[in-house]
């Protein structure tokens, strides 16, 4: 028996994220959506940095400069969360809680 396998990735149109999930609408229609504890980054963005999103590779991924993120979308669709070790996470998180402390010193 032969399988038909179709070559085509699914393409990112638009990304909303709430307190609780990302909602990623694709250009084929669908509307696809994960929880937001997945990418804990996107988790521990302000509203303002999860809204400063761009679309890469064709709309094949989501990019996020201010959090240094990204997102496949296959990967959504395949519901596979953030690879990123705990490690790596929490060098993030104090980086980030350094430069955050450093502009309320200067202000």
């Amino acid at each position: 028996m032969n399988t038909l396998v179709i070559e085509r990735e699914a393409r990112a149109q638009t990304v909303k994220i709430t307190d609780e999930e990302i909602i990623v609408e694709l250009e084929d229609g669908r509307t696809i959506s994960a929880p937001l504890a997945w990418f804990p980054r996107l988790l521990h963005g302000t509203p303002e940095e999860r809204a400063n999103w761009r679309l890469i590779g064709e709309g094949e991924g989501i990019h996020w400069p201010d959090l240094d993120e990204d997102i496949e979308v296959r990967h959504l669709l395949a519901g596979i969360p953030s690879q990123e070790s705990a490690r790596s996470l929490q060098r993030w998180l104090q980086k980030r809680k350094k430069a955050h402390s450093h502009m309320t010193d200067n202000a």
